[in-house]
């Protein structure tokens, strides 16, 4: 038996509903012939009589009710469906794959996230923990719509990758040390340092900053959490170059921090699909760009 018709089920329903074929036919602006054609094709395919043609009314046969009483519930499932997809389509519901860093995650996105539960609390925003690379990997795979990446990345096919922030990289130290005026990668070294694992971007960065100095330290401890790196840092127990985002919260007192010399960026970008986003995806970029730097 061939798949039943949604346009047939609907004209049953109503007709049901209604008591009548004519006054089907003008609420669903159908000819008169054409309602008649659906319940005879689905009477057909079904083998069974579904509606009994009274002299004043249409009534359901016992096979009738029973298929209109599932075919009410599947015409609101389909009707649900369209609408969310209605509601994607023009942006007040959906759904964003995010990957991010556990910097970014500290303190930046939680920024867009607000403006987005305010502005756009319909779409559906998931975060993902994950490294540059694995986020280029899984945008371009489709199955991340936005990588908060960091820069400069190779070009990548049908990949879009946008410059977003450039924050600075500072010297993270306990207070109780002597800090001179100038935190250089000579007095860095000598001292212990907590840095990000050797997996990081910034890592590489920072690496490449005392290697430019002839400077080759090694880390005391390496962790990916900055969070953590800060309470360390907090206790006493190293020091640590990390971004200061621009309006972070306070400083915790039991630290300094210190601009380093040379100066040293950490330059982070947006990575999504080539295109015009969906309007989800659009709205969360453009959340994403109200916090910029500029």
């Amino acid at each position: 038996m061939r798949e039943l018709n949604l346009d047939q089920l609907r004209t049953l329903v109503t007709i049901a509903k209604l008591g009548s074929f004519a006054a089907a036919a003008r609420t669903l602006h159908l000819a008169a012939p054409t309602v008649s054609l659906h319940v005879a094709e689905l009477e057909s395919r079904l083998g069974a009589a579904l509606l009994l043609r009274q002299r004043q009314r249409v009534v359901p046969t016992g096979v009738g009710q029973g298929l209109i009483e599932r075919a009410r519930r599947l015409l609101a499932d389909v009707d649900a469906a369209l609408d969310e997809v209605a509601r994607q389509v023009e942006g007040r519901a959906g759904r964003v794959r995010l990957g991010a860093s556990t910097g970014a995650l500290a303190w930046l996105l939680p920024q867009a996230l607000e403006t987005m539960g305010r502005d756009h609390h319909g779409v559906d925003v998931q975060v993902a923990v994950l490294t540059s690379q694995e986020a280029l990997s899984r945008v371009q795979e489709g199955t991340l719509d936005i990588g908060l990446v960091a820069l400069p990345q190779a070009a990548v096919k049908g990949l879009q990758i946008v410059p977003w922030r450039r924050d600075p990289v500072m010297a993270f130290l306990p207070c109780a040390w002597s800090v001179p005026r100038t935190i250089t990668p000579a007095w860095l070294s000598a001292r212990p340092l907590i840095l990000n694992d050797a997996r990081t971007r910034l890592h590489r960065m920072t690496m490449d900053w005392f290697a430019a100095a002839g400077e080759q330290p090694q880390a005391r401890i390496e962790l990916n959490f900055n969070d953590a790196i800060k309470s360390l840092v907090a206790a006493g127990y190293g020091a640590a170059l990390l971004p200061r985002e621009e309006g972070t919260a306070g400083l915790d007192a039991r630290m300094v921090i210190s601009p380093l010399t040379p100066r040293l960026w950490r330059p982070l970008g947006l990575a999504h699909r080539a295109g015009r986003p969906e309007p989800a995806t659009r709205h969360m970029l453009e959340a994403l760009a109200a916090i910029r730097q500029r």
